[in-house]
């Protein structure tokens, strides 16, 4: 078996917008329902940090991007845990079910106006570079940075970071799956971005 990639080291940043109560709360919520996950989305958001300050963003920007990572998949308490513990294996009707996911969780949210900055970066995190993706098949630039930045740290902890499920993979075999879909699933340059921060 091979060893797991090293982790991007996450940059701690705080800016007092969010109430954490709410935070705290939505977590906690997903945590009862799937502790999976709950923790996927915490490594998500290590990871989303890690890309952004690689491409140097503002330190607001960075704690956005990482709320909304940590927050991205909260519109998975309305899928039942039957559809999400056969994913990707799902007929249409369950894939329609599991897609609706994005808008759910920025519903959720779209009534809190500390929430309203990174909201698109909940609902996009499915949308591929190709256009491609859901739920509004946005195509390159049109999908918010944040969005993309979440999308490759989201593909990278559940498809090559090591799990229960999955075989671990070299450093090697990482970057080489991350390039192989960089430019039409993936935002090329953020996926530069991320390869770089694993260093």
């Amino acid at each position: 078996m091979s060893k797991p990639t090293t982790p991007a080291a996450p940059v701690k940043v705080t800016v007092p917008c969010i109430d954490n109560e709410i935070v705290e709360t939505l977590i906690q919520m997903l945590r009862l329902k799937n502790h999976r996950i709950c923790q996927h989305s915490f490594q998500v958001a290590n990871y989303a940090v890690s890309i952004a300050a690689q491409m140097r963003l503002p330190k607001e920007e960075i704690e956005r991007i990482r709320m909304a990572a940590v927050l991205h998949d909260i519109g998975q308490l309305s899928v039942p845990n039957s559809i999400i513990a056969k994913v990707p294996y799902l007929s249409a009707r369950e894939m329609s079910l599991y897609r609706g996911h994005c808008n759910a969780g920025a519903a959720m949210l779209e009534n809190m106006e500390a929430f309203t900055e990174f909201i698109p970066y909940i609902r996009f995190h499915h949308e591929q570079w190709d256009g491609k993706g859901y739920p509004k098949r946005l195509k390159g630039v049109n999908i918010p940075l944040g969005a993309r930045i979440i999308a490759v740290a989201n593909y990278y902890d559940r498809f090559i970071n090591p799990c229960e499920q999955n075989w671990s993979k070299t450093k090697k075999e990482a970057v080489k799956e991350l390039n192989n879909i960089a430019g039409t699933v993936l935002d090329p340059e953020v996926v530069r971005a991320f390869i770089n921060a694993l260093g």
